[in-house]
């Protein structure tokens, strides 16, 4: 009988570095709860802001409706008018208010150079800012 030694074979050791991954995430979760609530922060100092007459946030911006029938016929606020008596009514309405919005209705029909003769005549009373009306096609079952 021989006595020997037995050999141990030795455990697991000890790390010694530190896992980057789990710390890697942590900090993108934090970067990203910084990057949605920095705005947040920033905008929510409170103030007192004084009272004007001046600025008043729920009036309704002026504008004049324009509609062409399909025979090229202007009618200005619902009432038919000829080319010299909207061009004077245009500029009555720029005089009043300059930032007076045009809304151009026009049937499908009407020749574009109708169109244009019509914006040039409510540009050159001032007008600048025309909108064209359209209606939505029907929905498709």
């Amino acid at each position: 009988m021989s006595f020997g030694r037995l050999e141990r074979t030795q455990g697991a050791q000890p790390m010694s570095e530190i896992n980057v991954t789990p710390l890697v995430d942590v900090m993108l979760v934090l970067v990203v709860i910084f990057i949605i609530t920095a705005p947040l922060l920033a905008s929510s100092i409170k103030l007192d802001l004084p009272k004007s007459e001046a600025a008043r946030p729920n009036e309704a911006p002026l504008h004049v409706t324009l509609a062409v029938n399909k025979a090229g016929q202007a009618f200005l606020n619902d009432q038919p008018v000829s080319s010299a008596e909207l061009d004077q009514r245009l500029k009555q309405s720029a005089a009043l208010n300059p930032d007076t919005e045009v809304q151009l209705r026009a049937d499908e029909a009407v020749p574009y150079g109708r169109i244009v003769e019509i914006m040039g005549i409510a540009q050159k009373a001032g007008l600048n800012r025309i909108g064209f009306v359209a209606d939505t096609p029907p929905a498709r079952p």
